[in-house]
């Protein structure tokens, strides 16, 4: 107990708060407010500003420049950064594989592949029948 250290985690990184400029193709005003709906419930986003003549989003808050990135593609395909240096830094992030060594390789040929589609198969049948009995139970009271 004698040999452990306390050290803090502020003190090891300098946390500041930085604009994340994006371009997003967006479509109509609905995908402005999607977007700007999913930026704005990420921890650590002070004010999201969407452009829809620019076709722009400028984030501004603590974050990490690719996870908000992450997060706009899951709603728009095509986004990317407004910077194109930023961009190949993303796309080399990307083309990485995760070094997670700890947890091993998933193989297509799985047993669990062929029984998710049977669970599949089974669910949607079940609620065709599901929606039978309700036709067949119903009864019409008339006045």
């Amino acid at each position: 107990m004698a040999d452990m250290q306390i050290v803090l985690a502020k003190a090891c990184k300098n946390v500041e708060a930085q604009y994340v400029e994006m371009m997003v193709p967006l479509y109509s005003h609905g995908c402005e407010k999607k977007v700007k709906k999913t930026l704005s419930h990420l921890k650590g986003i002070y004010s999201v500003k969407v452009d829809y003549d620019q076709q722009k989003v400028t984030v501004w808050g603590i974050c990490n420049k690719y996870d908000v990135l992450a997060t706009v593609r899951s709603k728009r395909k095509d986004a990317c950064f407004w910077n194109p240096q930023d961009n190949t830094i993303a796309l080399e992030l990307e083309s990485q594989p995760p070094s997670d060594s700890s947890s091993p390789p998933i193989s297509s040929t799985s047993r669990y592949a062929n029984s998710s589609l049977a669970l599949i198969r089974v669910r949607s049948l079940s609620l065709k029948l599901k929606a039978w009995k309700k036709v067949f139970t119903r009864t019409y009271s008339l006045p």
